[in-house]
């Protein structure tokens, strides 16, 4: 079978699936894709070209995804692109529905998902129009103001447990958004980096939120995969800059990981053309730095680096990216970055790090893998190929595996289970098998062999599976692997086991995976004839001889199993029944594993296994729920394979054996049959599941047993019977594949006769199956099955069908019981011959949707030409089982179970065609498990196994039997409906559920049939219906509220359903039926408003499609190959199309109109229960539009309900009111401005960001403050607070002068009628009394905070109606700000926030008359705040600060900065001033300087407070001060306060501390006492403030400013204690905070040198404690910079001095700690054990400690001199530091240092409590592998070692 030349469609397919070539009706398919091609582009630009958005073209566009699920992209090159541009005009509609908008775009990204087909030269596309989209949406202006639902965006009244689902959703738009981009990207124009960097650069001001924004529009749009040619317009424009951008930032910002995404992304599109090399060391230092590793003893983590860790996604892409290369330093660093971490990965490691580790584990090979197959298997495409000089050679491969094989086979046991390091292993044998595949079978099979350690048995299986494919096929690399084959199996059977449940799958799992890649062939007789084999080759052939020893024992351990689960053993006798979810596991696993060796046996190991099985199951009785399932299951895997063979045997003995036990009359009428008969005919069940043809010629016999034993009185029995009905239909009537061995046309023993045949089994071991030739054996039904099947149906179905019309119509009584028996055997008939059955017919219903384009359904051979001459029992069993299920709905509804059996019988009729949707997408799923476990992604090419490859083609042809989407709804479907909707609404509850969930199965089946249902499902709920029973009412409201998946009612997108739900739902509250008494009702109405609420997303009013779509649509219409099926549209049809859109366009905003005064009709009726009140108004607050203005009533109704009883009612109203005042909103015009004339031509040349001259006007200058009418509107005002700082943008958009703007003060006649009815209401005194008085309400205690909506509000009630409301309100805010409660002064600030946002626009003169008022307010406000109500003080002044010109509040700002700390009110008003002053200044960022200046002055002589309080928030406010003094790249140094002055001039503050010796201890000073203190005692005070500023500033700020940190050290290692002890004072537990917070900062390499020489000088100075936290200090500072500190070679030896030197201090816990730093130097591999450093350690070691004397009496003096004791130990501790350097493993160095350190076992005291420390430690940590770690050792070694390690001195 060839590829199909193009000739027969006409076309070049781009790329169609392939495995529709190996259908057994390919030849018909191609016709048919260019029928349905032709009529999606004929009807999708018709639909285009009338303006119809929907239906038409959603309709058209859901075919077309159809269509490339069915046949991949099968259309021509021209066609693709056509199609692309389409649908990118569509996507952009501005306009356009949420939901449309998402589901064309997931089409969008479909079209564009395989970028090889489309070069840059076939499509280009625009990137503004995507990012005007994200912008509308994902940062939306009026989506907190409720005028704008998206679907999923967050909103009141949900619970937590929807909260989760909401995050899931609401990512799906974001998802959808930013794939689409990702999709789009390689085809933007050339020009856009430029353009992307003019628009986005200006944003980046590192201090304020739109700095993320920038960056991840950066991460999201930049071009990466431009061609070399084109890089200068590229990367290049922006490399430098970001790179060092990221360079200089040291703690980790939110956006910094969309900036290491951007990097990755550009390193693997573009690997040869950047130079990293000289980044190489950062960002590994960083990437190590991500992973959060715990370090040291005592270490604090900064919050912030955990929640800002890097995407291990993208580290991995960016690592495999470096790889290679001319200077391969990537890879060194790789590798000590690995050696740095393996530890880690020990299993007795764990912590909240180890997922990111492990993740890292299992990514990294797969993307080096995917990285080859790209340089070396790819097809060439337009994508720019790597460049030569940078592939990886092979020797890259080679040290990438070394690298990375200790980590992983550490990994294998983690308690995280061993899938990832199964998944790495995976790829890492496909790269190589000799390296990896070894040492895996040497953990292997010691792990077959224990009993006690199961976990390590599966461990180590689940990585063999993984690398079964690379083990099997051997290849010249690894050639001796298929000789471990057979051993491993026949190891691996004992772990069938009874008792484990997890080690019997995962053995199963083993043995399958094994078995399916080499055929089961005795070869050894190839020995003797062939003279060619290699000695591999005649290994594998000896051993193969075992193949039928291993399948028997299998089959024996298989037997045991199941004896052992019978269920009599497993179960008492009162407990169920049914098997456990474990057994049933267990039965799958053991029927698939048999299956899979049956296939792959030959003919000869078969037959004697099938004697086996068939001995086994006819000597023995099973009973028919567990153990008898399991053997039949093992039948059947025989009959499949073989079938002629095995119904030779079990047919006929099955027959015998029924119609032996029922020649006795009586059997057929007992209720408990024998069970012999009932296992007989399980078995006869089971084994007729095969190829239809081959049971043919026992019909007979089948069909006498069916007849016999469907009428079984014992209801166990004729299931069973229907079981054998269904499955020997179903074997006759589809179409499957009959093989899936894993070479086509099985296996034969190698034939001695003919000397020619040179066929050799072992050579097919591992071989992939060949896509072109698989050879499928198909089973289509022929004629003679056919009408066996009809034969049967005749016989069996006809009868049953006219007794239950007999009882439909009242004419035949029958028990209950008959009435389910005939119901079972209706059902498995339509089970088994579904697929014969043409579908129901009927009349379609016309006009449910007025369309201008055919709206037909598409219908899909699925290889069944439908015989019409023969009866159709569709149609038949539709009409009996409508009829029976009326019948019995009038007579015995409570017969529940007929009932249940009738639904699923609507069910099938409805949907099945001979295959279920969960099977197939349980299928699916499994197959692509299979898949991954299994694949070679290093060749690609869909190199599976034959197996794999048969099952995909199988799924292809049930996906085309399962396309259903889009079916007509017709007559028929419509009468079932009905019924369903009956039972749905019927007595029993579980009788409705079942219906409920057919029938939304069935909604999301057919076109547009909601429209048909919604009236008939709502006229329950009419309240003047009295007929209704409580169950229809909550049958009905369950069918509104549809299931989790499908298809809401209630809430359908579209004008038409919602304008009949939701006034229909509010109403039912006046139903009869309806009792809030019910919790399950009232339950419903919470689920059903709550969904309402969830889904709801604003429905569309605009529908208008503009002009480019239009011309798309053109070009796709006129467009050969396959033509499309209707001409285009002529000018009356285009005018029509034209007309109707607008017509569409109006009648929306009546029906929008008419809601809305539904809904107000209802809520004003006075009988309505307040729930349905509730429901309503949150139905109305949804309708708040952004393009339509709400109708007055309802406008008039929110204001009133401002002072509504209900909480609830007027939270609701607050919201709705915000969102009002936002339409009433007048336009202000602006105008652009060029901000280089405002400067007055100072300009800038080049890139520079920060404070410059031309940015200067901007800033708050107190000496040209606007302070007169004229400045004022002279004065060009800034509102943004990022404009400026980094860029100017093109046009910078400012507001036009006053006079410009639109009337302010408007008298009541100038206002329109909305505007009026607010004026009036907040006019008037009487409302605004009783709401403050609301407002000032607590509403749940100390849990209130400042309120964003009620700030809204006030917003806009100010900003709309200038100052006219104030004399109202002033009273009222003077009298609140007096009041101390808090819910006061709460309301007091919402109201002043909002006051300040909304004058923005007022004139001069009102505006100082408002700060006249508000200064008095503000002050005693201030001076009253208490510690409740200081946070929402703070936010009032914050959020009035936000995006505001400083320059318009500067009398805030003077108020503010008076006095701050003036002690008046005690310490915490003191504190609670500074928190609020912060907040104003910390919004202005960078434009205040002058006021920070101020401020800082101001501070500088109060920073020696008493209280603790007011120092926490000084340190912060400093934080705040200095934050502009970054360190990033071309920045100006700014002109706010530096931190480098402020040091200085608190160095000479500190110089007393600095100067004495002694200890530093915290003086607690008496508040009353007089007089100065000295100079000493003010030094620690402020060294406690600096201290707070310190720990404040390392979450916070952006870079750290080490040199003057450096400065504090000394003092800072002085004061922190040593101990863990928290009993300390705050002075020390601050210092010692300080310092593990800054040793983990990330050093720039300039400053490694001054850190390390700081470090020396203080080892020297005399405090011991001091030179001990040099040690953490180094520990943690190395570790967190390893590898700039590696790739610099002095540092790394000052380091090492710097321990060398500790470890011969003469204090003893110095000497120790120096011990434990060396040995994590050594083992992070920062300093390596050389030969010089061991004979340093054993020169020490070697020093004489002179002879102990005899002491005299009275001499309690030891005269040992301590110089050389000290050196003694010094050795003694290096070698031990080297021992317990390396606690996982026996390097070749370690017994001799061993043996070194036990001669000192004798020695003095300390020397000999460090080596029996040392000794244990080895013990404890080598005890686990001892085994292997005994290698290493001599044997007189070992000796000596048991000696010491348990000698009597190690118990002394």
């Amino acid at each position: 079978m060839q590829r199909v030349p193009p000739s027969a469609l006409g076309f070049r397919p781009q790329k169609d699936i392939v495995y529709n070539k190996l259908l057994p009706y390919a030849d018909k398919l191609d016709a048919e894709s260019n029928e349905i091609l032709g009529r999606i582009k004929g009807n999708l630009s018709r639909a285009v070209l009338l303006r119809e958005v929907w239906p038409g073209a959603l309709f058209w566009t859901r075919k077309l995804s159809t269509y490339m699920r069915l046949y991949g992209r099968k259309f021509s090159k021209e066609d693709h692109v056509l199609f692309i541009k389409l649908l990118y005009e569509l996507v952009t509609i501005p306009r356009l529905e949420i939901s449309m908008m998402q589901g064309l775009s997931r089409l969008l990204i479909n079209l564009l998902k395989k970028r090889e087909l489309l070069s840059r030269d076939d499509l280009q596309l625009p990137w503004r129009p995507l990012y005007e989209l994200q912008e509308r949406i994902l940062y939306s202006k009026t989506e907190h103001l409720g005028l704008n639902w998206f679907p999923n965006s967050p909103r009141p009244r949900s619970s937590s447990k929807l909260v989760m689902i909401k995050l899931f959703q609401r990512c799906s738009v974001e998802c959808v958004l930013k794939t689409l981009v990702k999709s789009c990207r390689p085809y933007f124009l050339e020009s856009a980096t430029q353009e992307m960097l003019e628009e986005w650069r200006p944003l980046l001001c590192p201090f304020d939120v739109t700095m993320q924004r920038a960056i991840s529009y950066f991460e999201l749009f930049l071009p990466t995969t431009l061609p070399p040619e084109l890089h200068h317009k590229g990367f290049r424009l922006w490399f430098d800059e970001l790179m060092s951008l990221w360079m200089s930032v040291q703690n980790l910002p939110g956006w910094e990981v969309h900036l290491v995404n951007l990097f990755a992304r550009l390193a693997n599109d573009n690997i040869g053309y950047i130079d990293w090399d000289p980044y190489i060391p950062k960002i590994f230092t960083r990437i190590l730095r991500s992973l959060n590793l715990p370090v040291g003893t005592s270490q604090m983590f900064v919050p912030r680096y955990i929640t800002n860790a890097y995407d291990i996604g993208h580290v991995v892409l960016w690592v495999s990216s470096l790889l290679g290369g001319p200077s391969k330093q990537a890879q060194a660093q790789l590798s000590g970055l690995f050696l740095s971490i393996t530890s880690f990965f020990h299993p007795s490691n764990h912590g909240r790090w180890l997922m990111k580790l492990m993740k890292l584990l299992q990514r990294l090979p797969a993307t080096v893998v995917r990285r080859l197959y790209r340089e070396r298997y790819r097809k060439p495409s337009w994508l720019p190929s790597v460049p030569d000089s940078h592939k990886l050679t092979e020797h890259d491969i080679t040290e990438f595996v070394e690298s990375m094989m200790q980590p992983v086979l550490l990994a294998m046991f983690s308690k995280t289970g061993s899938l990832d390091a199964a998944q790495a292993l995976q790829n890492l044998a496909l790269l190589r098998p000799e390296l990896v595949i070894p040492p895996l079978l040497e953990k292997t099979y010691p792990a077959m062999e224990t009993l006690t350690e199961p976990h390590q048995l599966t461990a180590t299986l689940s990585c063999m599976i993984g690398v079964a494919r690379s083990l099997v096929s051997g290849g010249q690399r690894f050639a001796e692997g298929p000789t471990h084959m057979l051993p491993l199996l026949m190891r691996a059977l004992p772990g069938v086991d009874p008792n484990d449940f997890s080690k019997c799958m995962i053995t199963f799992q083993f043995i399958a995976t094994f078995v399916t890649l080499v055929p089961l062939v005795d070869c050894s007789s190839a020995l003797h004839d062939r003279t060619d084999l290699s000695e591999v080759e005649r290994e594998m052939c000896s051993a193969s001889a075992e193949f039928e020893d291993f399948v028997l024992q299998f089959m024996d351990r298989c037997f045991a199993l199941i004896d052992s689960s019978t269920l009599e053993q497993t179960r008492e006798e009162t407990e169920t029944e049914k098997m456990t979810h474990l057994e049933s596991l267990v039965e799958l696993g053991l029927s698939s594993t048999f299956s899979t060796i049956l296939t792959q046996c030959s003919m000869d190991i078969f037959k004697v296994a099938l004697e086996k099985v068939f001995i086994f199951a006819t000597t023995n009785i099973f009973e028919t729920r567990v153990s008898g399932r399991m053997v039949a299951d093992m039948c059947r895997a025989a009959s499949k394979c073989h079938p002629a063979e095995s119904l030779k045997r079990f047919v006929p003995h099955c027959c015998n054996a029924i119609n032996q036990i029922a020649t006795n009359e009586e059997v057929l009428h007992e209720e408990e049959l024998d069970k012999e008969f009932l296992w007989n005919l399980q078995l006869l069940s089971e084994v007729t599941r095969l190829d239809g043809e081959k049971i043919l010629p026992y019909r007979s016999q089948l069909v006498q047993i069916l007849q016999l034993a469907l009428h079984l009185k014992c209801k166990q029995g004729y299931t069973l019977a229907c079981n054998l009905l269904h499955h020997v239909l179903r074997s006759t009537a589809l179409i499957y594949p009959t093989e899936y061995c894993s070479v086509p046309g099985g296996f034969h023993s190698p034939r001695v006769s003919q000397p020619g045949d040179d066929y050799l089994p072992i050579k097919d071991w591992g071989r992939p199956g060949d896509l072109w030739n698989l050879d499928i054996q198909w089973h289509v039904p022929c004629a003679e099955e056919i009408s066996f099947a009809f034969y049967v149906l005749d016989l069996i179905l006809q009868p049953e069908l006219q007794r239950l019309q007999r009882v439909a119509q009242g004419e035949q009584d029958l028990s209950r019981d008959d009435v389910l028996q005939s119901l079972a055997i209706v059902q498995h008939c339509l089970l088994g011959a579904g697929s014969l059955l043409p579908p129901l017919k009927g009349e379609p219903l016309p006009d449910l949707v007025q369309s201008l384009v055919n709206l037909d359904e598409t219908n899909l051979y699925t290889g069944m030409e439908y015989d019409d001459s023969r009866e159709n029992y569709r149609d038949a069993i539709c009409s009996v089982m409508r009829n029976l299920l009326h019948h019995i709905l009038e007579h015995s509804e409570d017969d529940t179970k007929s009932l249940f059996s009738i639904i699923k019988i609507i069910s099938d009729l409805l949907h099945f065609k001979g295959s279920h949707k969960h099977e197939f997408d349980s299928r699916w799923k499994s197959f692509n498990l299979v898949k991954k476990s299994m694949e070679n992604r290093l060749h690609g090419r869909k190199q599976h196994i034959r197996a794999l490859l048969i099952d995909r083609v199988m799924l292809q042809h049930e996906l085309r039997k399962l396309t259903v989407e889009g079916c007509q709804y017709r007559t028929i479907h419509q009468e079932l409906m009905k019924d369903l909707l009956r039972l749905s609404t019927s007595t029993y509850s579980q009788v409705r559920s079942r219906a409920q969930s057919v029938l939304f199965t069935a909604l999301g089946t057919y076109n547009f049939c909601c429209r048909d249902l919604i009236p008939h499902v709502l006229n329950f709920l009419h309240p003047e219906r009295c007929n209704v029973t409580q169950q229809q009412f909550k049958g009905a409201l369950y069918c509104l509220l549809g299931n989790h998946s499908g298809v809401c009612l209630a809430n359908l997108h579209d004008w038409d359903c919602v304008t009949l739900t939701w006034p229909a739902i509010v109403r039912s509250g006046l139903s009869s039926v309806m009792s809030l008494e019910k919790p399950s009702i009232v339950r419903l109405f919470d689920d059903l408003a709550d969904k309402v609420h969830r889904q709801y997303e604003t429905i569309g009013i605009d529908f208008s499609v503009p002009a480019e779509c239009r011309e798309a649509a053109m070009q796709l219409m006129v467009t050969a190959s396959p033509p499309a099926d209707q001409l285009p549209p002529s000018e009356e049809e285009t005018a029509d199309g034209l007309r109707r859109q607008q017509f569409k366009n109006t009648e929306s905003v009546e029906k929008y109109q008419k809601l809305v005064v539904d809904l107000l009709d209802c809520i004003s009726n006075r009988n309505m229960p307040w729930k349905f009140e509730h429901i309503a108004i949150g139905f109305l607050s949804l309708l708040l539009r952004d393009d339509h203005q709400l109708p007055a009533p309802a406008v008039l109704f929110f204001v009133k309900s401002l002072n509504h009883d209900s909480l609830l009612v007027r939270k609701v109203a607050i919201s709705a009111v915000a969102g009002i005042m936002k339409q009433l909103k007048r336009p202000h015009k602006k105008v652009p401005v060029n901000p280089l004339k405002l400067c007055e031509g100072k300009q800038q040349s080049g890139m520079m960001a920060g404070d410059r001259p031309d940015n200067q006007w901007l800033q708050y200058q107190s000496s040209s403050l606007p302070r007169t009418q004229q400045d004022w509107e002279s004065c060009k005002f800034v509102e943004k607070t990022h404009w400026g700082y980094y860029s100017w943008p093109r046009k910078l958009m400012l507001y036009a002068p006053p006079v410009e703007q639109p009337k302010q003060n408007l008298n009541r006649e100038e206002m329109t009628e909305r505007e009026q009815i607010v004026y009036d209401h907040f006019s008037d005194p009487l409302f605004v009394n009783q709401l403050m008085e609301f407002l000032s309400l607590e509403d749940r205690k100390g849990k209130d905070k400042f309120s964003p909506r009620r700030f809204c509000l006030f917003k806009g009630l100010f900003r709309n109606f200038s100052d006219a409301f104030l004399p109202v309100l002033r009273p009222h805010m003077e009298r609140l700000v007096v009041d101390s409660h808090e819910s006061k002064q709460r309301c007091v600030a919402e109201i002043i926030s909002g006051l300040i946002r909304g004058c923005k626009h007022w004139s001069y003169a009102k505006v100082e008359a408002l700060w006249e008022l508000l200064c008095p307010l503000l002050r005693t406000a201030l001076s009253n705040i208490t510690i409740e109500t200081y946070a929402d003080w703070g936010t009032c002044i914050a959020t009035a600060c936000e995006s505001r010109d400083p320059r318009k509040l500067h009398w805030l700002f003077e108020m503010l900065m008076e006095s701050p700390v003036n002690g008046e009110g005690g310490s915490f008003v003191d504190a609670c001033r500074l928190y609020v002053l912060q907040g104003g200044l910390a919004q202005q960022e960078w434009r205040v300087p002058e006021l920070l200046h101020r401020l800082l002055q101001y501070l500088e002589p109060k920073l020696t407070q008493v209280y603790k309080n007011v120092r926490e928030r000084i340190g912060s406010v400093l934080t705040y001060i200095f934050m502009i003094d970054v360190n990033l790249p071309l920045t100006q140094p700014t002109t706010s306060p530096r931190i480098s002055h402020f040091t200085e001039r608190i160095m000479l503050r500190l110089k007393p501390l600095m100067e004495g010796e002694e200890e530093i201890q915290n003086h607690v000073v008496e508040e009353n006492e007089v007089g100065v203190q000295d100079e000493r005692t003010q030094a620690i005070k402020l060294l406690k403030t600096v201290l707070k500023w310190l720990i404040a500033s390392a979450g916070r700020s952006f870079s750290t400013a080490v040199p003057e940190q450096l400065q504090l050290l000394p003092l800072l290692f002085k004061i922190a204690p040593v101990e863990n002890d928290d009993s300390y004072d705050e002075l020390k537990r601050d210092a010692k905070t300080c310092l593990s917070l800054m040793s983990q900062g990330l050093l720039y390499p300039e400053q490694i040198p001054l850190v390390l020489g700081a470090l020396q000088e203080i080892a020297g100075s005399s405090s011991w404690h001091a030179r001990y936290t040099v040690l953490t200090y180094l520990q943690i500072m190395v570790f967190y910079n390893l590898f700039t500190f590696m790739s610099n070679h002095m540092a790394v030896v000052a380091a090492r001095g710097l321990v060398l030197r500790l470890l011969e201090d003469e204090q003893l816990e110095v000497r120790e700690m120096a011990a434990t730093t060396l040995s994590g130097f050594l083992q992070c591999n920062f300093l390596s054990m050389d030969t010089p450093m061991q004979a340093h350690f054993e020169a020490l070691c070697k020093t004489r400690l002179p002879k102990k004397r005899k002491r005299e009496l009275g001499s309690a003096v030891d005269t040992v001199p301590p110089a050389d004791l000290v050196r003694r130990h010094a050795g003694v501790l290096g070698l031990s530091a080297c021992i317990l350097s390396s606690p996982y493993d026996v390097p070749g160095w370690m017994p001799q240092l061993l043996m070194d350190v036990s001669a000192h076992l004798n020695d003095t005291q300390p020397i000999e409590m460090t080596v029996k420390k040392t000794l244990s430690h080895f013990r404890r940590t080598h005890h686990d592998n001892w085994k292997e770690h005994k290698q290493q050792f001599t044997d007189d070694q070992l000796l000596l070692l048991t000696d010491l390690l348990v000698s009597p001195c190690y118990y002394a």
